[in-house]
């Protein structure tokens, strides 16, 4: 046993059977215990600093109260539950990707050799134990017992890191902003924290590196990641979006993307103080809500269309019953009865995958109110656009696409690879959708913003066209177009008796455009 005085230094006695105990005074920085069973536990004392360890929660024992959130909402930076991961090579979910709702401020690793991670794993694969925090101060301290207690539990969280963390990504997935972390060999690391991608300083040690670490992820996911499945597409524990691909398929070494789900739900009047929705948009998009009009938020990549879509159900009526069906977790609608559905991939026979045309029709016999898919992007189109044709109003869902004007063509590619004639697309496409709502990305300030509210229009050649109801350029300002009237016809119910004065009223110019 290792004991250490309350005035002097350490002493050193073992027990029988026990590993080696370490304990420190009221004032000391950590603790390391083990039981005579061999067990061993990091703990800190009251008023000491960080240690090395997690709590129940899973968030680092001692580490910094969750810091409040920005006063400017971000698009994906919502909390990840603490979970654990499954898996035969790991454990526990890396630190990094389980985010509390205030991540502490990231804070440097301390360099460990590559042959002393080795060390420490081997011995640790020996004994048979977890990769712990606690296993590791213990292994690490049996490699190098010339270390001190302080530089034991630097170089252990450092160690914990490379064994069952996100390596270097670790103080980058902790920046409370950060929506994107993306690797492109190991030289290459990206970052998206609201104002674009920008380039890192932090770099792997050489390609393998990079690529034990998308091989550890995926096992988190209980996927695999290797020469034959030399790509993998999956969710962590947590919510956590992992894409990796192997080189020689990435030629330029490993590639990594992580997208981390949303941190909150910001209502509308969040997205109106961030700059995303206009004040003048605000009674349009709660009126379409409440009036129960079937609406699409489209976009690019990273344009907020999630986040917004949250915002507006969290408008929805606390009596009606939401299903959400979505390829992975990332609605948070602020609702009392939200149901949700998620998509799984086949196994590695190619059995036992449900896909979103399944969960729609599933949700079909679940009484939903509303039924919204999460990105409507193949077969299941005919599917939800038969759904909103057999009376269920109100569904929603997102759909990649450049502007606006491409959403029709779109949405008619989509039904005819499902089998739909063009007719028929278009068909179910006027009697099923209401409007679109369509979100652009500024450069270079990277601020993402409503630009345009159309309304979705048969024409008399019967094909459906996307006309512009309301269009708000970056300044802020808005200008109604040709199909204001309609669209305020159909949400006419739940807007103010003169929806165009209503417009008038906030500070803010609007312009007819009557072409």
């Amino acid at each position: 046993m290792v004991t250490r005085t309350l005035t002097g230094p350490a002493t050193a006695t073992r027990t029988p059977t026990g590993p080696a105990v370490v304990t420190r005074t009221l004032t000391g920085p950590a603790v390391v215990t083990g039981a005579p069973t061999g067990r061993a536990e990091v703990a800190g004392p009251p008023n000491g600093p960080a240690v090395a360890g997690w709590e129940p929660g899973g968030r680092p024992a001692g580490s910094r109260a969750p810091s409040p959130a920005a006063t400017r909402p971000r698009h994906r930076s919502d909390a990840v539950p603490a979970t654990g991961v499954r898996g035969a090579a790991t454990h526990a979910t890396p630190e990094s990707l389980v985010r509390s709702d205030g991540a502490p401020a990231p804070t440097a690793l301390s360099p460990v050799s590559p042959e002393l991670v080795e060390a420490v794993r081997v011995r640790l694969a020996r004994a048979g134990v977890e990769p712990s925090a606690a296993q590791v101060a213990v292994a690490l301290r049996a490699e190098k017992s010339v270390y001190g207690d302080a530089e034991i539990l630097a170089v252990a969280r450092a160690l914990c890191a490379d064994l069952i963390g996100a390596g270097p990504l670790e103080p980058l997935l902790a920046q409370p902003d950060v929506t994107d972390v993306l690797v492109n060999g190991p030289r290459e690391v990206w970052i998206d924290d609201g104002g674009g991608l920008r380039r890192t300083s932090v770099a792997f040690a050489d390609d393998g590196a990079v690529r034990r670490l998308a091989q550890r992820l995926a096992t988190a996911a209980g996927r695999r990641l290797d020469d034959a499945s030399p790509y993998v597409d999956a969710r962590l524990p947590g919510g956590v979006r992992l894409h990796a691909v192997l080189p020689p398929v990435a030629s330029g070494g490993t590639c990594i993307s992580l997208r981390l789900p949303p941190r909150r739900t910001f209502t509308l009047t969040d997205l109106v103080a961030a700059g995303t929705v206009v004040p003048s948009a605000m009674p349009v998009l709660t009126a379409m809500v409440t009036a129960r009009l079937a609406f699409l938020v489209t976009g690019g990549t990273g344009t907020g269309k999630t986040t917004l879509l949250s915002g507006m159900l969290s408008l929805a009526d606390p009596g009606e019953r939401l299903l959400l069906v979505e390829d992975s977790a990332e609605l948070r609608p602020l609702h009392p009865h939200v149901v949700r559905l998620e998509s799984r991939p086949a196994n590695l026979e190619g059995a036992g995958g449900v896909g979103l045309r399944d969960l729609v029709r599933q949700a079909l016999r679940m009484r939903p109110d509303r039924l919204v898919v999460g990105e409507v992007r193949g077969a299941e189109v005919v599917d939800l656009l038969a759904a909103l044709n057999t009376g269920h109003e109100g569904g929603c869902g997102t759909l990649h696409a450049n502007t606006a004007a491409d959403v029709p063509p779109r949405l008619e590619a989509l039904g005819c690879a499902a089998g739909l004639s063009r007719e028929a697309v278009h068909s179910q496409l006027a009697a099923a959708l209401d409007a679109v709502i369509h979100l652009t990305r500024d450069r270079p300030d990277g601020r993402r913003r409503i630009s345009e509210i159309c309304l979705l229009s048969r024409s008399p050649s019967g094909f459906v066209a996307a006309v512009p109801a309301l269009s708000f350029d970056a300044a802020g300002r808005a200008r109604t177009g040709p199909g204001y009237e309609a669209l305020i016809h159909k949400a006419r119910p739940s807007l103010p008796p003169s929806p165009a004065a209503g417009l008038r009223r906030v500070p803010l110019s609007v312009e007819r455009d009557n072409s």
